[in-house]
């Protein structure tokens, strides 16, 4: 008892109000309810953070909760305080619109190579105001180390690249003919194409010497990983000092512009036609070979032919139709009467 009266005695009057406040303040919180756990309020929070901030020896009164709470009380207080004034307040840093953050992504996959610093740049040309941060944070994130995309490649190559492949039509007999088609890509044009019910792979390597016998020569050879390109093909392709590139497995559209062809050839002319034999079906590939070099709008060639077409003016005469491939396609051309 005498220790308690002369710890009192030694405390200043504001001292002795602040702790009788803080244990009447727990008296009440007590009498409240009778509970184990202490219905606190958040009225009672803020009193003891309020507290905490007026009286140094705070903790000597504090029974009802350890002191470590009232501590986790006030940073709580604090992140909500802050959470509404940013969102009652100014804004912080303005928000990156959706077409600015579609163009980051955009340049970003067709330029696989490049990294922020490089596209913050050209974003700067284009009169776009953004921070470097938020264009790192846009990018599109690769697994994989950057890689060229095959597109990238065949418009590098398109003048010294040439496609080979096979497909296959039936006869009226259920035979199975395989044609053999090798195409370039700078003007689309079929350099070469054979017929045959047996291919091997001395009969294909024989016909790209027919495609190409002098020293025209393309530099890249696109092809599948087809067994029928066996091994004497490939002694032929690199006797001609061709170099030779190989699609992926089941990966048909990285070898488009052939596949394309092929696709055109059948829906254009051979979906059409009865196949009588190897004699027939060659006449009718030359048809239609004759009707694609001359007569065939292209899109990828602006809408003009492998072999360009002149434009015709008004004055040069009516039109005329002249029928193609048996009638089932046309050329039209002003002649004079």
């Amino acid at each position: 008892m005498m220790p308690a009266v002369v710890s009192s005695a030694m405390k200043s009057r504001a001292a002795l109000q602040l702790e009788n406040l803080a244990l009447r303040h727990q008296i009440g919180v007590l009498q409240r309810s009778a509970k184990k756990r202490l219905p606190i309020s958040n009225a009672d929070r803020l009193f003891w953070i309020g507290l905490s901030h007026l009286w140094a020896e705070w903790r000597s009164a504090l029974r009802i909760v350890k002191p470590d709470t009232v501590i986790a009380w006030h940073r709580k207080a604090f992140r909500k305080f802050w959470t509404w004034k940013v969102r009652r307040g100014r804004p912080g840093r303005p928000a990156v619109s959706a077409e600015i953050r579609v163009l980051i992504r955009r340049i970003s996959r067709e330029n696989p190579g490049w990294g922020a610093p490089r596209i913050h740049g050209e974003l700067l040309k284009l009169g776009i105001d953004i921070g470097e941060t938020s264009v790192s944070k846009y990018l599109v994130r690769n697994r994989k180390p950057p890689s060229q995309a095959w597109r990238t490649f065949l418009e590098n190559h398109i003048q010294s690249l040439v496609s080979v492949d096979f497909f296959t039509v039936p006869t009226i007999r259920f035979q199975i003919l395989y044609v053999f088609l090798v195409l370039a890509h700078e003007r689309r044009r079929i350099i070469h194409f054979a017929v045959t019910a047996h291919p091997t792979a001395e009969w294909t390597a024989h016909q790209l010497r027919e495609a190409f016998p002098w020293e025209g020569t393309p530099r890249y050879l696109l092809r599948d990983r087809d067994r029928i390109f066996g091994h004497e093909f490939v002694q032929q392709v690199k006797t001609m000092g061709i170099e030779q590139v190989l699609s992926a497995p089941r990966s048909p559209w990285q070898r488009a512009h052939i596949e394309r062809l092929i696709g055109s050839i059948r829906r254009e002319c051979l979906d059409h036609l009865i196949v009588f034999n190897e004699r027939s079906l060659r006449c009718h590939l030359q048809a239609y070979a004759d009707y694609y070099h001359r007569t065939r709008t292209h899109l990828a060639l602006q809408k003009d032919c492998p072999e360009p077409r002149d434009i015709q003016s008004p004055d040069a005469g009516p039109i005329v139709s002249i029928a193609e491939v048996g009638g089932l396609h046309h050329r039209y051309e002003r002649r004079a009467a």
